[in-house]
């Protein structure tokens, strides 16, 4: 019986460290930008340096297309959270859009927020596998600085 629960222990532990870190979206903010809106996105990721940082985060449409992506230089491992501002982002006041982060090593799997600058914006997951493309579309980063 010892043995048994020193396996289930043992599983447990390794299937947290298996665990994909993820970049979550804490916070959106908007503003009037010509052409579009000034974003200011507040993200939390568990940064560790260029090997494990969130390297973007992006608007995308309900229908799953880019419509900006604000690519980040490098880690933010004594920033936690951090805020960075993009844009302009092509969008009208009413358009629904999905703000979502990503992480170097997990992909899209952290927290996101759905909504529209005159609606405001809520926490929400998109569904599985929305817009998975994307992590493979320009822009992309070039490189980490630290």
């Amino acid at each position: 019986m010892r043995t048994l629960v020193a396996l289930v222990l043992v599983a447990v532990a390794v299937g947290a460290v298996a665990a994909d870190p993820q970049a979550d979206v804490v916070a959106v903010r908007v503003g009037v930008a010509a052409e579009g809106f000034q974003f200011t996105v507040t993200v939390a990721s568990p940064d560790t340096g260029c090997r494990q940082y969130a390297d973007w985060w992006e608007v995308v449409s309900e229908d799953g297309r880019l419509l900006y992506r604000r690519v980040l230089l490098h880690s933010h491992g004594g920033e936690q959270p951090f805020t960075r501002s993009g844009g302009p982002v092509p969008a009208g006041p009413d358009t629904v859009v999905w703000v979502r982060a990503h992480m170097n090593t997990g992909g899209y799997c952290g927290k996101a927020m759905k909504g529209s600058v005159s609606g405001g914006f809520r926490a929400d997951q998109p569904p599985p596998g929305f817009a998975a493309a994307l992590e493979k579309a320009a822009p992309l980063p070039e490189g980490c600085a630290f």
